[in-house]
């Protein structure tokens, strides 16, 4: 795997960012290219935003008019990326996290606020690489093992909890 560049940027005010959720975000993108044997340089943008803010994004692109917790947005489709024409990387797309819903949702199913954000990452970054569970059936089971995948190995395991929820 060539050179990965992972552009954060903090929007929100509503949550403090605990040191090491950076890092977290990195090495989360990380383990999901290298899971899917990306060979490119590649850049993706991750934003971190309040709940007010990702309502707007997901009823301004999906017309639902709701907060929710992380929305992906490809810059590729069936492999083609843009390039950056001064870095040669692919431009994977942008990750936008709700960090208050992230907080939530932590609680609820109660495991890390870590765990969490690295959840969310994986399943945009699986996303941003052309994965879709919105069908469900066998590719939102595919979806879901990957995503359990870099978890374990980054020291995010499913918490006993797992099965019983089903996230959208």
């Amino acid at each position: 795997m060539e050179k990965i560049r992972v552009i954060i940027s903090n929007q929100q005010k509503a949550v403090k960012i605990p040191t090491g959720i950076r890092m977290l975000i990195r090495r989360c993108c990380h383990a999901v290219l290298q899971l899917e044997g990306f060979k490119d340089s590649a850049e993706i943008s991750v934003s971190f935003v309040d709940n007010d803010q990702i309502q707007e994004m997901n009823r301004q692109y999906r017309n639902i008019d709701a907060p929710t917790d992380v929305l992906s947005f490809p810059m590729g489709e069936n492999g083609q990326y843009d390039t950056n024409h001064e870095t040669g990387a692919k431009i994977l797309g942008d990750i936008v996290i709700s960090v208050p819903k992230a907080m939530e949702q932590a609680k609820t199913y109660g495991h890390s606020f870590e765990r969490e954000m690295g959840f969310l990452t994986a399943h945009s970054m699986l996303h941003l690489l052309g994965y879709d569970h919105e069908a469900g059936g066998l590719a939102r089971v595919r979806m879901r093992e990957k995503e359990e995948q870099v978890m374990r190995e980054l020291g995010l395991p499913a918490s006993a909890s797992y099965a019983t929820y089903n996230r959208e």
